[in-house]
This record gives structure tokens, sequence and C-alpha cells, in this order.
């Protein structure tokens, strides 16, 4: 108990001496961060090495409880198995982390060093074995130890957009983990553990709003690899037969944004590696919210996930825990508002999903019939078909010579057309469409028609159909999109 007390408060003063230590001596030398950005909410440079007095702060809490010379020194060193073994991965991570912060790295870079520490701290124990009650074979361990680490690693870092906040939701998992390595009397993670404790504590007296002091990549990698390590070091030890729901409820906050990022980004056809203001806490901003009072909510919501994650070692209350986990998560991304979600839901709900899967079809159909067609006569029969499905009133199609006309039953008072020419080389060889305003049919899918009838009709020129007239280029394609009176009298 005594070694636990000295790392936490050694720990503690140590940051709190070398943050601003190293905060001066790099904005001394320039190395800071400059404000301009869209994302960015501070006002002026502020230096983003806070990670380089955390490893410090963490490295030299350990050698001075050694230098001190504690009786019973040889259990302590025993029980410091953990955290040895993952100093070199730890010292990996933040090396990469460094770097970035002063020279800066493409995603995938850091992601190959990320997967090689993740790789060395597998083969120093660290291993995934079950999940949800599940257990999993060796095959398996390697692979998903590696995206849980991969994913803690990246989710404090991705957080770490306002002041305070990725060092205050890891100050709230370092303590929910040695809350339960007391409560597991499981000494190996509480050594581990108590000194990131400290050091974020101290920390945060530079970092909270308004900050001195970014944690930058070479602190958030640090925090987010350390805390997956013990996170797995946890669910190993912990009575529950639920495996890694509990360090999971513990990192909801970061892990759930960056789930949220992706989701995002994914249906939105934005590069997934890409920044934007779509996080938690920018959406909280844009409500109106100060940076203090976004930190101050999301710490709360961090201490429930706490709570939770502590509730899952009794085997009773696990279920209950797991049920009001999800119903809060399920509330809050409901509260954020995030547009993509809701469409989706939506489409899902209301058959818009399976509508436009069936549009897609279709097209890509009519697309290879298109492409099948021999003659010009057999090319119109698909055509007028196609035409027909997707909601068009009128069509007429000129090639070399030959005119297709067609014209539904129906005589909709207004209207758009579009005209398509076939060639750069011939004015006469076009096609011209008219659908009515508010047609059913998928408006992407429709929209994707044009470019198909221009590409297919393209081919069957080169393979000579018809001959062409040589005249003057005109654009690929034109549009003439206007209100077409088509009521007849």
């Amino acid at each position: 108990m005594y070694s636990l007390i000295f790392l936490g408060v050694f720990s503690f003063f140590l940051a709190l001496v070398l943050t601003p230590a190293v905060r001066n001596t790099f904005r001394r030398w320039g190395i800071v961060d400059q404000p301009g950005d869209a994302r960015r909410v501070h006002k002026i440079p502020i230096p983003r090495v806070g990670g380089v007095a955390i490893a410090l702060a963490y490295v030299l809490s350990y050698a001075a409880l050694f230098a001190i010379r504690l009786q019973a020194g040889f259990l302590i060193w025993d029980s410091l198995d953990l955290a040895i073994r993952l100093l070199p991965a730890a010292g990996l991570i933040f090396a990469v982390g460094l770097i970035d912060d002063l020279r800066g790295l493409k995603p995938w870079q850091k992601i190959l060093v990320e997967l090689l520490a993740g790789s060395i701290a597998y083969w120093g124990g660290v291993h995934v074995n079950g999940f949800g009650g599940f257990q999993i074979g060796y095959g398996w361990s390697f692979p998903l130890t590696l995206v849980w680490l991969l994913a803690c690693t990246n989710a404090v870092n991705l957080i770490d957009g306002i002041d305070g906040l990725a060092a205050g939701v890891g100050l709230f998992a370092t303590c929910t983990m040695l809350l339960a390595a007391l409560l597991q009397n499981n000494i190996v993670l509480a050594l581990a553990v108590v000194p990131l404790a400290g050091c974020l504590l101290g920390f945060l007296r530079y970092n909270f709003n308004p900050a001195t002091i970014f944690l930058g990549d070479s602190g958030s990698l640090f925090i987010g690899f350390l805390l997956g390590c013990y996170g797995v070091h946890w669910s190993q030890k912990a009575a529950t037969i639920l495996g890694m729901t509990a360090p999971l409820m513990a990192l909801a906050i970061p892990l759930l944004d960056t789930s949220l990022a992706i989701a995002r980004r994914f249906l939105s056809h934005q590069p997934i590696f890409g920044a934007d203001r779509g996080h938690i806490h920018h959406r909280l901003l844009d409500r109106g919210l100060t940076p203090r009072k976004v930190a101050l909510i999301l710490y709360a919501c961090c201490g429930v996930g706490a709570c939770l994650s502590l509730l899952m070692m009794n085997r009773h209350l696990s279920g209950l825990a797991i049920i009001v986990f999800c119903l809060i998560t399920w509330v809050g991304i409901q509260h954020l508002g995030y547009i993509e979600f809701g469409v989706t839901g939506r489409m899902f709900v209301e058959g818009a999903f399976r509508r436009q899967l069936h549009s897609q079809i279709a097209l890509q159909t009519y697309e290879d019939r298109l492409n099948a067609a021999a003659t010009p006569d057999e090319y119109w029969i698909v055509m007028e078909a196609a035409l027909k499905e997707f909601g068009f009133h009128r069509a007429h199609m000129s090639l070399g010579g030959r005119t297709f006309t067609w014209e539904g039953t129906l005589h909709p008072v207004l209207s758009w057309d579009i005209t398509i020419p076939i060639s750069d080389s011939s004015e006469s060889d076009i096609v011209h469409l008219t659908r009515p305003f508010g047609a059913s049919g998928n408006p992407n899918v429709v929209g994707a028609l044009p470019d198909i009838l221009r590409k297919t009709l393209g081919a069957r020129r080169l393979a000579g159909w018809w001959a062409p007239v040589v005249r003057k280029k005109v654009p690929w394609r034109t549009f003439r999109m206007r209100s077409v009176n088509t009521s007849k009298s």
C-alpha cells in the first residue's frame, strides 16, 4: 500500500513540476500549435508536447520507487512485472507520437508503428481472451488484441479536441481501473495504473480550460495505448465472465466517439482518417456550450461509465449494467442529432434503402442489356423499358439519320427535359428525355441513366452502328432544365 501511495503522490508532483518546464522549453523553441483551423478553438499558440511531461513523470516515479529502497522491495519488483513488460511497446508509441508532433506523419505510418507496438505488447502477455461471455481461440486472440489496442490508442487521440478532455477522460478511466484492481486485490494492475493517474491529475492543472499546454499525439497515443493494455489485464483477472465488456464501458466516451466518427465518414463517403467537426465535443460546442462545460459534461458521462463498469464485477448486476449502458448510449446519440444516422435509420424503417437497392440493381441490369443489344431497334426496346421504370414520360433518339420516339400515356402539366449529345462530332445524334416533376424513382439513379446512355451509345458509334456526320464539337453533355407545359387542350 505504501508503494501505491508513493507512486501516486510522487508522479503527481513530478507532473506538476515537469509540465510547466516542458511547456516553457518548447514555447521558447517555437514548437507550438497555431490557431486558425476551423477545428481548433484556442486563440493563441500553445505547445502540444504534453506527452513528454507525462511520460517522464511516469517513468521517473518508478525509478524513484526503487531508489528509496522500501522494505520487501523484491515483492514490489515482482508486482511491477506488467509495467516493465509494457515499457518497450509504450516507448515506441510515445516516440511515434512525438515525431508526429514535431515533424508530422501520415496516418498509415502511425498505424503501422501502432500495430508493431501492439504486437510487442501481445508477446509481453497482453491477450484478449474473450468478449461478452464468449471465449476465443488462440488464432483470434492476436488480431483481436491488435484491434483493441489500435482502437484505444486512437480513440483517446481523436477525442483530444478541447482543453482537458482527453486527459480528463483518461484520468477517469485510469481511476476506474485502479479501483477495480484494489477491489480484486490485483496489485500488479494497481502498481501499473496508479502513477498514470497521478501524472494525469498533475497535468490537468495546466491542461484544463484555459489550457497552457496540450497533450499532443505523444501524450494521447501514450495514454490510450496504456489504458488499452491495462483494460486487457483487468479483463484477464476479472471474476466476471463478460471479459472486455467492463473495460469497454470504462473507455466508453473515446471509443464511442471513434466509432461514430468512422460510421459517419463511411455513410457520407468521406475519408475515414480525415478530420472534421463532427466529434461529440464539436457537436456540444455547436449547441452553444463553452469548452469548459463540454469537458465537464463528458467527465460526468465518464463517471457514469466508470460506475457501470465497476458494477460489471458483480455477476448479479452485470446484466442490468449492460442494459443501462446501452440505453444511455442510445439516448446520447439521439441527443447529438447526427444527420447521417437519422437519414440511415429512416431509410431502413421506411424501406428507402431497399427501394434504392432495387433501383441500383435495375440500373445495372439495363446497362448490361443495353451493352448486349445487337441492333439500334433492340437497343431502343431496352431503353424504352428502362425509361418507363425510372419515371420518364417522353423520349426521342436520333442516330445517324434514324429517329426513335416514345411517349407515355400520362400527360403531366409540368416536366423537365434533358438533351444528351451522343458524340462530340455530330449535333444530330442526340437523346432527348422528358420526366415529370415529382415522378417516382431515386434521383441519384435517375441522374445516372443519362451517363449510361451516353456511354453505351458512344460504344455503339465506335462499333459502326451509324456513320456520324462530322460537324462542330459540342459539350459531351448538355442539360436543359426547364418547366414544360405538356397538357393538351
